[in-house]
Protein backbone atom coordinates (compact mmCIF):
# COMPACT_ATOMS: atom_id res chain seq x y z
CA UNK A 1 0.00 0.00 0.00
CA UNK A 2 1.49 3.48 -0.89
CA UNK A 3 2.34 6.26 1.82
CA UNK A 4 1.16 9.70 2.50
CA UNK A 5 4.23 10.37 0.66
CA UNK A 6 4.08 8.54 -2.34
CA UNK A 7 0.29 9.02 -2.80
CA UNK A 8 1.26 12.85 -2.55
CA UNK A 9 4.55 12.17 -5.17
CA UNK A 10 2.22 10.04 -7.47
CA UNK A 11 -0.77 13.01 -7.56
CA UNK A 12 2.25 16.07 -8.40
CA UNK A 13 3.26 14.14 -11.61
CA UNK A 14 0.21 13.18 -12.70
CA UNK A 15 -0.65 17.18 -12.38
CA UNK A 16 2.56 17.35 -14.36
CA UNK A 17 1.34 15.46 -16.81
CA UNK A 18 -2.01 16.67 -17.21
CA UNK A 19 -0.57 20.29 -17.60
CA UNK A 20 1.70 19.12 -19.83
CA UNK A 21 -1.08 17.73 -22.15
CA UNK A 22 -2.57 21.37 -21.77
CA UNK A 23 0.65 22.53 -23.37
CA UNK A 24 2.77 24.22 -20.46
CA UNK A 25 6.20 24.39 -20.84
CA UNK A 26 6.94 24.70 -17.02
CA UNK A 27 5.34 21.95 -16.23
CA UNK A 28 7.40 20.15 -18.98
CA UNK A 29 10.98 21.15 -17.39
CA UNK A 30 9.61 20.04 -14.22
CA UNK A 31 9.25 16.64 -15.73
CA UNK A 32 12.15 16.72 -17.40
CA UNK A 33 14.08 17.77 -13.72
CA UNK A 34 11.83 14.50 -12.45
CA UNK A 35 13.52 12.51 -15.42
CA UNK A 36 16.96 13.80 -14.40
CA UNK A 37 16.67 13.22 -11.08
CA UNK A 38 15.65 9.64 -11.32
CA UNK A 39 18.88 9.04 -13.33
CA UNK A 40 20.95 10.19 -10.89
CA UNK A 41 19.20 7.72 -8.40
CA UNK A 42 19.80 5.05 -10.87
CA UNK A 43 23.29 6.01 -11.21
CA UNK A 44 24.37 5.92 -7.51
CA UNK A 45 22.28 2.56 -7.51
CA UNK A 46 25.00 1.38 -10.20
CA UNK A 47 28.35 2.45 -8.59
CA UNK A 48 26.70 1.74 -5.23
CA UNK A 49 29.92 0.22 -3.55
CA UNK A 50 32.51 1.58 -5.90
CA UNK A 51 33.75 4.77 -4.15
CA UNK A 52 36.79 4.62 -6.15
CA UNK A 53 34.74 5.86 -9.54
CA UNK A 54 33.62 8.63 -7.51
CA UNK A 55 36.72 10.97 -9.00
CA UNK A 56 35.95 9.79 -12.45
CA UNK A 57 31.67 10.73 -12.41
CA UNK A 58 30.43 13.43 -10.80
CA UNK A 59 26.52 13.49 -10.01
CA UNK A 60 26.73 16.83 -11.60
CA UNK A 61 28.07 16.09 -14.61
CA UNK A 62 25.30 13.08 -14.89
CA UNK A 63 22.75 14.82 -14.21
CA UNK A 64 24.10 18.01 -16.79
CA UNK A 65 24.51 15.46 -19.81
CA UNK A 66 21.08 14.06 -19.10
CA UNK A 67 19.68 17.87 -19.28
CA UNK A 68 21.35 18.03 -22.44
CA UNK A 69 20.28 14.86 -23.93
CA UNK A 70 16.62 15.24 -22.59
CA UNK A 71 16.45 19.23 -24.52
CA UNK A 72 18.10 17.97 -27.68
CA UNK A 73 16.04 15.19 -27.89
CA UNK A 74 12.77 17.61 -27.32
CA UNK A 75 14.19 19.96 -29.88
CA UNK A 76 14.19 17.16 -32.64
CA UNK A 77 10.88 15.44 -31.76
CA UNK A 78 7.34 17.28 -31.59
CA UNK A 79 6.02 15.72 -28.28
CA UNK A 80 2.41 15.31 -28.56
CA UNK A 81 1.42 13.16 -25.64
CA UNK A 82 2.25 12.77 -21.90
CA UNK A 83 2.98 8.78 -23.61
CA UNK A 84 5.20 9.98 -25.99
CA UNK A 85 7.64 12.11 -24.23
CA UNK A 86 7.84 9.39 -21.29
CA UNK A 87 9.41 7.49 -23.84
CA UNK A 88 11.63 9.55 -25.11
CA UNK A 89 12.36 10.72 -21.87
CA UNK A 90 13.13 6.88 -20.47
CA UNK A 91 15.57 6.18 -23.53
CA UNK A 92 17.81 9.12 -23.33
CA UNK A 93 17.88 8.43 -19.30
CA UNK A 94 18.82 4.66 -20.46
CA UNK A 95 21.33 5.58 -23.42
CA UNK A 96 22.90 8.01 -20.39
CA UNK A 97 23.51 4.51 -18.08
CA UNK A 98 24.49 2.63 -20.70
CA UNK A 99 27.10 4.76 -21.98
CA UNK A 100 28.46 5.41 -18.32
CA UNK A 101 28.84 1.74 -18.03
CA UNK A 102 30.82 1.57 -21.21
CA UNK A 103 32.56 4.58 -20.27
CA UNK A 104 33.91 2.85 -17.03
CA UNK A 105 34.17 -1.03 -17.76
CA UNK A 106 34.33 -1.40 -21.49
CA UNK A 107 37.51 -3.00 -22.91
CA UNK A 108 39.43 0.31 -22.55
CA UNK A 109 37.56 1.97 -19.63
CA UNK A 110 38.74 3.55 -16.49
CA UNK A 111 37.12 1.17 -14.45
CA UNK A 112 38.80 -1.86 -15.70
CA UNK A 113 41.91 -0.43 -16.11
CA UNK A 114 42.58 2.01 -13.28
CA UNK A 115 42.64 0.65 -9.64
CA UNK A 116 42.60 3.02 -6.99
CA UNK A 117 44.13 1.95 -3.38
CA UNK A 118 42.23 0.13 -1.93
CA UNK A 119 39.59 -0.64 -4.33
CA UNK A 120 39.80 -2.55 -7.06
CA UNK A 121 37.84 -1.85 -10.37
CA UNK A 122 36.02 -4.63 -10.49
CA UNK A 123 34.59 -4.31 -6.95
CA UNK A 124 30.83 -5.94 -7.30
CA UNK A 125 28.28 -4.46 -5.35
CA UNK A 126 24.97 -2.51 -6.20
CA UNK A 127 21.40 -3.16 -5.55
CA UNK A 128 18.27 -3.39 -8.37
CA UNK A 129 14.97 -2.55 -6.94
CA UNK A 130 12.13 -5.24 -6.87
CA UNK A 131 13.94 -6.96 -10.37
CA UNK A 132 14.57 -10.44 -9.87
CA UNK A 133 17.41 -10.05 -12.24
CA UNK A 134 20.01 -8.60 -9.92
CA UNK A 135 23.15 -7.47 -12.02
CA UNK A 136 26.40 -8.55 -9.98
CA UNK A 137 28.99 -5.56 -11.35
CA UNK A 138 29.05 -2.48 -13.92
CA UNK A 139 29.51 -4.64 -16.47
CA UNK A 140 26.35 -6.97 -15.96
CA UNK A 141 24.37 -3.75 -15.07
CA UNK A 142 25.34 -2.56 -18.69
CA UNK A 143 23.76 -5.21 -20.47
CA UNK A 144 20.83 -5.16 -18.42
CA UNK A 145 20.34 -1.63 -19.66
CA UNK A 146 20.76 -2.83 -23.27
CA UNK A 147 18.30 -5.67 -22.24
CA UNK A 148 15.79 -3.66 -21.49
CA UNK A 149 15.94 -1.76 -25.25
CA UNK A 150 15.57 -5.32 -26.62
CA UNK A 151 11.94 -6.12 -24.61
CA UNK A 152 9.06 -6.70 -26.65
CA UNK A 153 7.24 -2.80 -26.69
CA UNK A 154 4.62 -3.34 -24.45
CA UNK A 155 6.30 -4.76 -21.59
CA UNK A 156 9.32 -2.32 -22.35
CA UNK A 157 6.75 0.49 -22.17
CA UNK A 158 5.34 -0.61 -18.72
CA UNK A 159 8.77 -1.09 -17.22
CA UNK A 160 10.02 1.81 -18.67
CA UNK A 161 7.23 3.98 -16.74
CA UNK A 162 7.81 1.89 -13.47
CA UNK A 163 11.48 1.62 -13.16
CA UNK A 164 13.23 4.65 -14.97
CA UNK A 165 10.48 7.12 -14.18
CA UNK A 166 9.28 5.71 -11.07
CA UNK A 167 5.77 6.10 -11.46
CA UNK A 168 3.19 3.80 -9.52
CA UNK A 169 1.30 1.46 -11.76
CA UNK A 170 -1.72 3.22 -10.71
CA UNK A 171 0.16 5.99 -13.09
CA UNK A 172 1.54 4.17 -15.49
CA UNK A 173 -2.53 2.43 -16.47
CA UNK A 174 -3.14 5.98 -16.67
CA UNK A 175 -0.48 7.29 -19.04
CA UNK A 176 -1.08 3.86 -20.83
CA UNK A 177 -4.99 3.64 -20.95
CA UNK A 178 -5.33 0.32 -19.87
CA UNK A 179 -5.90 -1.61 -16.59
CA UNK A 180 -3.81 -1.91 -13.78
CA UNK A 181 -4.16 -5.68 -14.22
CA UNK A 182 -2.11 -5.33 -17.35
CA UNK A 183 0.38 -3.01 -16.23
CA UNK A 184 1.19 -5.88 -13.57
CA UNK A 185 1.16 -8.74 -15.66
CA UNK A 186 3.16 -6.59 -18.30
CA UNK A 187 6.01 -5.78 -15.50
CA UNK A 188 6.07 -8.87 -14.14
CA UNK A 189 6.37 -10.53 -17.86
CA UNK A 190 9.35 -8.47 -18.54
CA UNK A 191 11.23 -9.14 -15.15
CA UNK A 192 10.96 -12.87 -15.96
CA UNK A 193 12.15 -12.13 -19.20
CA UNK A 194 15.26 -10.05 -18.19
CA UNK A 195 15.96 -12.96 -15.79
CA UNK A 196 16.07 -15.58 -17.99
CA UNK A 197 18.03 -13.72 -20.39
CA UNK A 198 20.44 -12.17 -18.13
CA UNK A 199 21.00 -15.81 -16.70
CA UNK A 200 21.49 -17.40 -20.00
CA UNK A 201 23.76 -14.43 -20.94
CA UNK A 202 25.98 -15.31 -17.99
CA UNK A 203 25.53 -19.07 -18.33
CA UNK A 204 27.07 -18.74 -21.71
CA UNK A 205 30.37 -16.14 -20.91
Amino acid sequence: MATSAQSAGDKHLQDLVNALRGGDTRARDLLINHACDRLLVLTRRMFHGRPGLQRWEQTDDVFQNAMLRLHRALGEAHVETDRHFFNLATVQIRRELIDLGRKHFGPHGIGRNHHTDNQPGDERGGALHAIEAEPADLAEWTEFHERVQSLPDEEREVFDLLYYEDFSQEEAATILGCSVRTIRRRWNDAKLRLHGELNDGLAES
